[in-house]
């Protein structure tokens, strides 16, 4: 049976072995799968056998149910109290990861979903301050009630994933807010200030795992993963970039900036901001290559962004070490070692 980082944090939770030992134990089976594992592969815990997806599927099911059947106004809230209730077993008991996820989200997301339907029945409705100005809309309730959601949530299970639920409930808090008091002019400068702080929330956690050993990678994965859109959407945004007929001259800014997106996640060993930013230069391509035939441009544009990122992965620890190397040595001591 393979020994799983869980079963050791398990371990010393009974009293079985210590921190310390736990610790030394992590790293010398990081140094027997050398080459296999370790922070170049980027891993986290998403399934501990088929029966996670099996048990996701059950849960997946029963919550529709669940929601079909209460009423109205109060399904998602069902959601949320079902989701719990299950997460009391396959979470806290079998430590499943997928139907933890899954009942994570449902939970969180039910929060969310019946507070934002409050607001709608005009309950949360914006309203004129005194001064003349809005008050914040539904979105920055909600917001708020999905970061209590998660912060019971995370006290409870200790979920991975529950610091990213909880870092999209303050985003959401935020873009509420700014849309409240400026309207839309706020909107996406908002989200981009919320997708830099969860990216500085993200690497503090990596930083404190430079080789990914702990369960602190796992929470900088989830925190990346949400950070990496709310970053690279409202760059190409404000600048126009992804606006209809923005020309060749468009396409040749998205390349440079998807560019500098490949060094930053090659210099922290991420790589959700490359996958967050295919969509865009997928479109930028295209409108390159597609002046003829659009089957022929998106085959030609599928073939060069696919063969570029393959031979980046193929040759993602070699161009690391480089880029490492010529980064301030404060810096690069504090990320993943190449």
């Amino acid at each position: 049976m393979d020994m799983r980082r869980e079963d050791l944090d398990a371990a010393v939770a009974a009293g079985v072995i210590d921190a310390g030992a736990r610790d030394r134990l992590l790293a010398w089976m990081a140094t027997r799968t050398e080459g296999n594992a370790g922070p170049d592969n980027e891993s986290f815990r998403l399934l501990t056998g088929f029966n996670d997806i099996f048990v996701a599927l059950a849960c997946i099911l029963l919550l529709v149910a669940v929601a079909s059947l209460a009423p109205g106004r109060f399904a998602s809230l069902g959601v949320a109290v079902a989701a719990w209730g299950l997460a009391e077993y396959f979470t806290r008991q079998r430590r499943m990861a997928l139907p933890s996820i899954v009942l994570l989200l449902a939970f969180v997301g039910g929060i969310f979903a019946f507070v934002m339907g409050l607001s709608g029945s005009g309950l949360f409705a914006m309203r004129s301050a005194p001064g003349g100005a809005p008050v914040p809309p539904g979105l920055a309730l909600a917001g708020a009630a999905a970061v209590a959601a998660a912060a019971f949530h995370w006290l409870r299970f200790r979920v991975p994933i529950t610091l990213a639920a909880g870092a999209a409930g303050l985003a959401a808090v935020a873009i509420g807010v700014a849309a409240g008091w400026a309207g839309a002019a706020l909107l996406l400068p908002a989200m981009l200030l919320s997708g830099i702080g969860i990216f500085a929330l993200a690497m503090r956690y990596d930083m404190a795992d430079r080789a990914r050993l702990t369960r602190n990678t796992d929470i900088a994965f989830w925190l990346h993963l949400l950070a990496s859109p709310l970053i690279v959407h409202p760059i190409f945004a404000m600048t126009g970039l992804n606006a209809a007929g923005s020309g060749a001259g468009a396409a040749v800014v998205v390349l440079l900036v998807y560019a500098v997106l490949t060094l930053a996640a090659l210099a922290i060993d991420r790589r959700a901001l490359l996958v967050s930013a295919l969509v865009y230069v997928l479109y930028a391509l295209q409108g390159l290559f597609a002046a003829g035939e659009v089957a022929a441009g998106f085959g030609l544009t599928a073939l060069i962004l696919g063969s570029f990122l393959v031979m980046l992965s193929a040759a993602w620890g070699a161009l690391r070490r480089p880029l490492l190397a010529r980064l301030p040595a404060g810096l690069a001591s504090r990320l993943p070692p190449g």
